[in-house]
């Protein structure tokens, strides 16, 4: 072993000495031992030895204190997944629990997609099923894609952003749910460092700037609270910090601010020994400091779901400069820090300590994902994972907390799904309130219900706000209403088919009917009907599922005519094709064509021809609006004529780009540099002021095929302000 890998090693056992004094260091090294041997000759991209990468996770579990199983299969966790290794060898040489979570973290990485969507939903559901059994199994996961992110500067460009991206829509939010702030601050810092490298940039290089007149804010601060505390007999710890790069990132795009017009970029925290103190400490600092109204919040009295604890109140220094304050107690400090890591470490475990009701959301997350498809599932996960709380009380005192924007649908399916299936009325704080009433901190909800009602409306689904209540109620109409739903759902359906063009025999017919059930993955068509009628599926998906095996079909059929057709018929000498503009028309030759300006195709577009009167064949892209419309039109129908690019490169296609931004000064300045590094062709360039602080602009220019345009539309994307870029008409 290296001269470095022994000092990173003894770094690394000095951390394990430190925040875990009951662990054996002997068992510890045997585990880094075999890592060591069964890593032996592997390199990262960064030309290290492989064992720095597990030893590395391992360090990191240890500074959180877990446990001595936790920092072994963080040493073997890529063993399994890398090695020759197996789980039978493991459970010989370190036991059950360890064997598990390293085949639990394997886990998460072994799986083929069909799709982004069926990966994202893929992934959350096996990590949802690993926290379910053992929380280890993410919390080493977190880990192992810590020190990934730290590393990522030895990827390359295009493998950085998809490891950003899914960090940022993933493990962020896993961490967050966790309570693990530290861990989810980090990730996020690192993700939009390659996400947004401009961005990241001008937030570090402002931070930088103001480093001397930030230290001397806090020095003065801090100095202030900790003598008024003194004085008064209360022991504590202050310090200030800088909010994080992502923080006030997300601040200046949403408020569409510079930096320099952010202000409230500091925070401090007052750690003190007991719960008392924590409210003393918030009349001292009311009394020093003029409190902003509306943004206190009292997160002791009514913890976050993730067991985050603390006082939070903005206040307004001598300076003119707001600034925030967090109190809380050592305990809720580290809670604060590690989530369920620092409770696993002042529990010591899980299981027996009387706190499942808080990992209870696991469970109803799962739940849900067996009623959802892959995007509704991500789009609800990812709300329930990310969205703001807010916390309401029954009238017997109990606090309940939901989403933000929920209902008093969302609270009574809270309650019960029997109260919510009986709800016929809503008070709150006394008052009858309609469904649709935004529920706001500290409101009193009472639901009124009777025996007599006929069960939730439809129009719930589109009320309600959190997961949880939308799955109750499609459960209530997949049981109760089977009939209904069937009816209700084939209208949606067939509306749906007549939009795309499909007549429903092309679906019900004895040929197509088994192909099309398999591809929606339903047995018969009432079963996607009453799926669709309760809203566990989507009409407007399904048709374009049933869209696309149609096509493959009608493909796999022309392909059988012309093998016939070829075996019985001689081989006729191939027919030159003559392309007009790069585009061969299907059996006709040196025919006059033209591009739609409706949808300007360039290479690489799926296109198709339209017969015109007396101005040969004009091109569209096969999801062109007016293509869409015109197909399912009996009377054009048939003018439309399979066409295709020719293999060229040289000529340049003329298209629309219509980009949509915030308004600002310099973005056309910096839309024009853009499109000028590109070495493209400008016909014409307009820009307008739209209103609401919004712009707009359209840009019709050369390019030579559609992989020129995806990128010069990637670059667009990327300037700041620019909130879409879409492909318009001249």
């Amino acid at each position: 072993m290296t001269e470095e890998l022994e000092k990173l090693y003894k770094d690394f056992e000095d951390t394990v000495r430190k925040n875990m004094p009951s662990a054996s260091l002997e068992n510890i090294r045997r585990a880094f031992d075999y890592a060591y041997k069964c890593h032996d000759g592997q390199k990262r991209k960064s030309g290290e030895p492989y064992i720095t990468h597990p030893l590395a996770a391992a360090k990191i579990i240890a500074e959180m204190g877990i446990d001595e199983e936790s920092v072994i299969a963080a040493l073997l966790h890529d063993c399994i997944e890398d090695t020759g290794s197996t789980h039978e060898e493991i459970e010989k040489l370190f036991g059950k629990d360890v064997a598990e979570i390293v085949e639990g973290v394997t886990k998460l990485t072994r799986v083929t997609y069909t799709s982004k969507e069926e990966e994202q939903m893929e992934n959350f559901r096996k990590m949802l099923l690993a926290m379910a059994k053992d929380i280890r199994v993410i919390i080493i996961k977190l880990a192992d894609r810590l020190h990934n992110m730290r590393t990522l500067e030895y990827h390359t460009e295009q493998k950085q952003r998809e490891k950003a991206l899914e960090t940022m829509e993933i493990y962020a939010p896993i961490a967050h749910r966790l309570g693990m702030q530290k861990f989810k601050w980090e990730l996020e810092d690192r993700s939009i460092q390659f996400l947004d490298p401009i961005g990241y940039k001008a937030i570090a290089e402002g931070l930088k700037k103001k480093k001397e007149q930030n230290e001397t804010f806090f020095d003065n601060v801090q100095t202030k609270i900790t003598e008024r505390l003194a004085e008064n007999g209360i022991k504590c710890t202050v310090y200030g910090r800088i909010k994080h790069i992502y923080s006030i990132y997300r601040k200046m795009y949403s408020q569409n601010k510079t930096f320099d017009e952010v202000l409230d970029l500091y925070a401090f925290r007052v750690i003190v020994d007991d719960i008392a103190d924590c409210y003393n400490v918030l009349g001292y600092i009311h009394d020093m400091y003029r409190p902003i109204p509306g943004h206190f919040k009292d997160y002791i009295g009514t913890p976050k779901p993730n067991m985050y604890q603390s006082l939070h109140t903005t206040v307004l220094g001598t300076e003119g400069i707001p600034f925030e304050v967090q109190i809380r107690t050592w305990e809720m400090h580290q809670t604060a820090e590690y989530g369920i890591a620092a409770h696993w470490k002042y529990k010591q475990g899980i299981k027996g300590t009387g706190d499942e009701e808080k990992f209870a959301w696991i469970r109803r997350l799962l739940e849900t994902q067996q009623e959802s498809d892959a995007q509704d599932f991500f789009k609800e996960l990812k709300t329930d994972m990310f969205s703001d709380e807010v916390f309401v009380f029954t009238p017997q005192g109990d606090v309940i907390n939901l989403p933000a924007g929920a209902t008093p649908i969302d609270f009574a399916y809270n309650i019960h799904s029997a109260i919510g299936n009986r709800m016929t009325g809503a008070k709150v704080n006394g008052r009858i309130v309609p469904f649709t009433q935004i529920l706001e901190n500290g409101d009193i909800v009472e639901v009124i219900t009777s025996n007599a009602s006929r069960g939730p409306s439809r129009d719930w689904l589109k009320i309600v706000k959190s997961p949880e209540a939308r799955n109750k109620i499609r459960q209530w109409f997949k049981k109760e209403r089977r009939e209904e739903n069937i009816e209700h759902g084939k209208a949606m359906f067939e509306e749906e088919l007549r939009r795309a063009g499909i007549p429903m025999q092309d679906v019900t017919n004895d040929e197509n009917l088994p192909r099309i059930l398999k591809r929606v993955a339903y047995p018969n068509l009432d079963d996607l009907f009453a799926a669709i009628g309760y809203g566990g599926a989507s009409a407007q998906k399904s048709v374009n599922k049933i869209r696309e095996e149609l096509r493959t079909i009608e493909k796999a059929k022309k392909s059988d005519l012309e093998t016939v057709l070829t075996q019985q018929q001689p081989k006729p000498a191939p027919k030159k094709e003559h392309p007009v503009h790069g585009i061969v028309v299907e059996g006709v030759d040196n025919c006059l064509v033209k591009f739609s300006r409706c949808c300007t195709p360039v290479p690489g577009d799926d296109i198709v021809g339209f017969i015109t009167r007396g101005f040969g064949v004009s091109v569209h892209r096969r999801d062109c609006k007016n293509y869409i419309r015109s197909v399912s039109n009996p009377e054009e129908k048939d003018r439309w004529i399979n066409v295709k690019w020719a293999n060229t490169d040289s000529e340049k296609y003329t298209t629309a780009i219509h980009i949509t931004a915030k308004e600002r000064s310099g973005l056309v300045m910096d839309i024009a540099m853009v499109l000028n590094s590109a070495n493209l062709k400008i016909t014409s360039f307009n820009a307008r002021d739209v209103g609401n602080g919004m712009s707009t602009a359209t840009v019709v220019l050369g390019v030579r095929n559609s992989i020129e345009l995806k990128s010069t539309m990637a670059k667009l994307n990327s300037i700041k302000g620019v909130t879409e870029v879409t492909r318009g008409q001249e």
